[in-house]
């Protein structure tokens, strides 16, 4: 195999341009093959190919800087910076991230998990490199919706007039992970209808010579040029109004193209935005026809594109459906995603209101406002949003929704710890800060049932913002509803109290069944509600036993083991031991949620081993 020779990009650069179609049918079948054993993000890397190949061609990403966005289209990368051996292991426990990472490889200029940022960060590279008299190149590859976040346009304002030598490839196949949505969707698709635009430029550019501006002929027809551009073709300046030079629209696909595109880019030596049309899931018939099916997808029989376990019901699927459920009932009640209908469950709710569902592309700060001007006005909007990305809205959760004290309701998925996407995923801070803005009511259902009862509690008997957060996946062995009171007994003891909340409760469950087989009598509580959290609500909870151990998949600063803390001690109710079992410091890279919670100690044996060494202190 031809791909088992390309060991660095020096490779790619050395192979003679015929082999390069070869290189990219087996770097397709290699995807195909390797993330159906492993899952991961499929579609966007398969429609990435040939860019990836003709960046390495003409860059060398040693020392020129790649900043990818979203970096999950970043597979093909790593496969030809060294990484291909590793990719059994890929977004496993200690294995290769599925996103950049720079602990990884020299070749990876940045992380990048999140969207929007890339022309942000190139630019601040760039601009690095000007002050440090240094020569490199510096691009940014947008990709899967990233111009459907406001921070990109923050990026390209900025960039544009900078006058920056700087290279913006769109990475344009009218997809994030559901179909893009809004008016900028639409302005690329009528460039893609323009392909004569990119050959009148080329052909003015190379009539005046590889550096025209010198060429006082060029200088004074440039106004000419100009003037002809926008007549003939006005929706094409968008970015050149920002001060971008635009290249394109062109194939994508289109290797020789590519490689001669990305090298005009970096002889301008200017702000360049290369517009690259390419189409999601190329190469491979059943992500072609599904491309949001096969973005991020699990395991798969490559021969037929089936799951190899078809997944079954999960707390987003209840989610959605309970929300539709309670939208057909009351009017008010809208639906609000982030360019994750699919993933929040929300599908089915789109399908059948569409008029009170509301897709706003990969702008969660924008969800917020917006559903804060829906609640302002006496509708009852549901924002469905990943934790990680809730982060992003954090100002207009102040300003917009708390100030005002709007009922908006926030359905916060992938709570807590997520497993194989790493660092960046990780919804480990939500507990931490929404609880710290003044109003908010935090919701933690750990059952099917407490979700469906929780949901409508935040839809119809909370006053307010409320957001109700649960995990990714399904139940665990607690399938019961308590979710009548903030706080419950699940056991009684009189050695140690567990406490915890959300799915973690499971874990606690599981030490004090392991517990009581050794004698040490052992109680749980299980926390519904961790904001408002408040003396009167555990008044006759605690006291019983010499030992607290607080569990939570999240991080230690603010965690609500020290809040509930300090209030035990203001009611001078502190145990001789309170332990407080979360995550610390540490981001938790990829691997499976249980790993990842041995690795932390907040699984059973963890609270188990945490609970024996405290009873011998005793």
């Amino acid at each position: 195999m031809l791909l088992e020779l390309i060991h660095s990009p020096a490779d790619v650069r050395a192979l003679p341009a015929g082999q390069l179609p070869q290189l990219c049918q087996e770097l397709r079948e290699f995807l195909v093959q390797s993330v159906s054993e492993t899952g991961g993000h499929l579609a966007s890397n398969l429609g990435a190919v040939e860019l990836t190949v003709a960046i390495h061609r003409v860059f060398d990403t040693k020392q020129d800087r790649l900043v990818f966005d979203v970096g999950h289209q970043c597979y093909v990368h790593k496969i030809l910076t060294g990484r291909r051996e590793q990719f059994s292991s890929l977004r496993q426990f200690q294995g290769l991230s599925g996103f950049p990472k720079p602990k990884e490889s020299v070749h990876d200029a940045f992380i990048a998990g999140h969207a929007s940022n890339s022309v942000s960060v190139a630019l601040g590279m760039a601009r690095a490199r000007t002050l440090q008299n240094e020569n490199y190149s510096v691009l940014a590859l947008l990709g899967d919706g990233a111009l459907t976040g406001g921070l990109a346009y923050e990026g390209l304002n900025n960039a544009g007039a900078s006058g920056e030598p700087l290279i913006v490839i769109l990475n344009d196949n009218g997809m994030s992970i559901n179909r893009n949505v809004g008016a900028i969707p639409s302005h690329l698709a009528g460039l893609r209808s323009k392909p004569a635009y990119y050959h009148f430029k080329k052909w003015y550019r190379n009539l005046f010579g590889r550096q025209p501006m010198r060429n006082p002929l060029y200088r004074f027809n440039h106004g000419l040029k100009t003037w002809m551009k926008r007549t003939l073709w006005p929706g094409s300046t968008l970015f050149e109004d920002m001060g971008f030079t635009y290249l394109g629209p062109i194939d994508g696909h289109d290797l020789p193209r590519l490689c001669d595109m990305l090298d005009w880019a970096k002889d301008l030596r200017c702000p360049v935005l290369v517009h690259v049309n390419t189409v999601k899931g190329r190469g491979y018939p059943f992500a072609e026809q599904n491309p949001d099916k096969f973005h991020g997808i699990s395991p798969f029989d490559p021969a037929t594109g089936l799951l190899k376990k078809e997944s079954g019901e999960s707390f987003s699927s209840v989610f959605g459906k309970t929300l539709l459920d309670s939208a057909r009932e009351d009017e008010r009640v809208c639906a609000v995603t982030a360019a994750m209908a699919d993933g929040t469950g929300l599908s089915e709710f789109a399908k059948a209101l569409p008029n009170r569902f509301f897709d706003v592309g990969i702008a969660e700060g924008h969800g917020v406002s917006m559903s804060a001007g829906l609640a302002a006005q006496g509708m009852i909007p549901v924002f469905a949003v990943y934790s990680t990305f809730l982060q992003r809205a954090y100002d207009m959760l102040i300003h917009d929704v708390s100030l005002e004290n709007l009922h908006v309701v926030l359905g916060v998925d992938r709570a807590g710890i997520v497993g194989p996407d790493g660092e960046t995923h990780q919804g480990c801070f939500d507990a931490l800060f929404l609880p710290s803005i003044p109003g908010f009511t935090v919701l933690c259902p750990a059952s099917f049932a407490e979700l469906r009862h929780m949901l409508r509690q935040a839809l119809f008997a909370v006053r307010g913002p409320v957001a109700v957060r649960y995990p990714r996946g399904g139940e665990g062995i607690f399938r019961e509803d308590t979710s009548g009171a903030p706080l419950v007994r699940l056991r009684d003891g009189k050695d140690v109290t567990l406490l915890s909340y959300g799915v973690t409760i499971n874990a606690a469950l599981e030490a004090a069944a392991l517990l009581s087989r050794e004698g040490i009598d052992t109680e749980v509580l299980k926390l519904n509600r961790i904001a408002p959290l408040d003396g009167d609500m555990l008044e006759g909870f605690f006291g019983k036993t010499d030992i607290l151990l607080i569990i939570e998949d999240a991080y230690g600063a603010g965690c609500v083991g020290q809040r509930l803390g300090a209030l035990l001690a203001e009611r001078g109710e502190t145990p001789v031991h309170l332990i407080l079992k979360n995550l610390g410091e540490t981001y938790p890279a990829e691997g499976s949620i249980p790993q990842l919670e041995h690795c932390f100690e907040v699984d059973a044996a963890g609270i188990v081993k945490a609970v024996r060494e405290a009873a011998h202190e005793k």
